[in-house]
């Protein structure tokens, strides 16, 4: 039997196990180390801030039993994990991960998704979450990088895009090294930084040089389109409470990589992309209407946080929806 497992239900299994007793491991005052739950298996985690905006993240575990964890969609940095041995595996969203694929994704919004682990299978990785700001603030000081590939990496409240490379054997080495530092105190915390950011370069590089993400695949049967459309107008009668991504393809037939290709190919945008747009349409309107203030609006369109609102409006109209508010709407013509 598989135990179906939510994010809060591990987050409070992991508070009620004790700090585990690895041999050979001395800690560093910069690391943490949790213990797997029993309930799902044996082993540990080591988890490091290296500094502002990176951490870096060691797990070892044997799964006792198949489990499966729900993940709701959530904002996401930058982050990269390699495999040194097993698998995970997903539903549609992913695909299945292990020791030939690593996983790299940009900032953004991820998409809920269900992670699967098997019994008896041992899953060694590494694994690097780094924000956004401190990766384009590099980027930015550098013209190597094109502004298409800044434009993957950076999605801000949109849908975040995901690469699966091939592990080089070079990326690997790098990882076991990371694994077995061979210093202490501030010297270890100064080599994985290092280590850390040669392997972003790997990435970035791999990136740059094919600008595209796995799932932007040409080609649609009529009756796909037909579904995709059906997506869309779902999405434009229920812009405050709209549906997660898995329950809008499973409403309409399609899986979801299927829904995000299918927007992409259709309408130019991506799924939050479209949803974005036609509530910041109405956010306009409605402030254009002066019977609301900023805070009732965000709500009415489905913001739930007023910061990300006001971000997202200035973006798309240069202007702030307080400013929009006082009277600069008569910039709209």
């Amino acid at each position: 039997m598989t135990l179906i497992l939510s994010q809060s239900d591990l987050d409070e299994l992991h508070q009620q196990t004790p700090q585990p007793q690895v041999q050979n491991l001395v800690l560093d005052s910069f690391e943490r180390l949790e213990g797997v739950p029993e309930i799902v298996g044996r082993g540990y985690s080591r988890n490091m801030n290296l500094s502002p905006g990176v951490c870096l993240y060691f797990s070892d575990c044997e799964c006792h039993q198949d489990w499966m964890l729900k993940t709701p969609a959530h904002d996401h940095p930058i982050q990269f994990t390699i495999f040194l041995s097993g698998f995970l595996y997903f539903d549609d969203l992913h695909p299945i991960l292990g020791e030939t694929h690593s996983y790299f994704s940009g900032s953004g919004i991820s998409p809920s998704y269900i992670e699967k682990r098997q019994a008896g299978e041992r899953l060694t990785f590494v694994s690097v979450e780094i924000e956004p700001e401190l990766l384009d603030s590099f980027l930015l000081e550098d013209g190597q990088y094109s502004s298409d590939v800044q434009k993957l990496l950076f999605k801000g409240e949109d849908w975040k895009n995901s690469f699966y490379p091939t592990v080089t054997p070079a990326m690997r080495s790098l990882a076991q090294q990371m694994w077995n530092p061979p210093y202490r105190g501030a010297a270890k915390r100064m080599y994985l930084q290092a280590k850390v950011f040669e392997l972003v370069a790997m990435h970035l590089d791999l990136i740059a040089s094919d600008q595209q993400p796995i799932y932007e695949l040409p080609g649609f049967k009529p009756d796909t389109i037909a579904r995709i459309h059906h997506a869309k107008e779902i999405l434009t009668t229920q812009l405050e409470h709209p549906p997660l991504l898995c329950e809008l393809a499973q409403q309409v037939g399609v899986s979801v990589r299927t829904l995000q290709r299918g927007f992409s190919a259709l309408f130019n945008t991506t799924v939050m992309g479209y949803l974005t747009q036609q509530r910041l349409d109405n956010a306009q309107r409605l402030l254009r209407q002066g019977d609301h203030k900023v805070s009732e609006v965000a709500n009415l369109v489905g913001y739930s946080h007023l910061s990300h609102f006001a971000a997202a409006f200035k973006r798309q109209y240069g202007i702030t929806p307080s400013q929009y508010l006082a009277g600069e709407k008569a910039f709209f013509g």
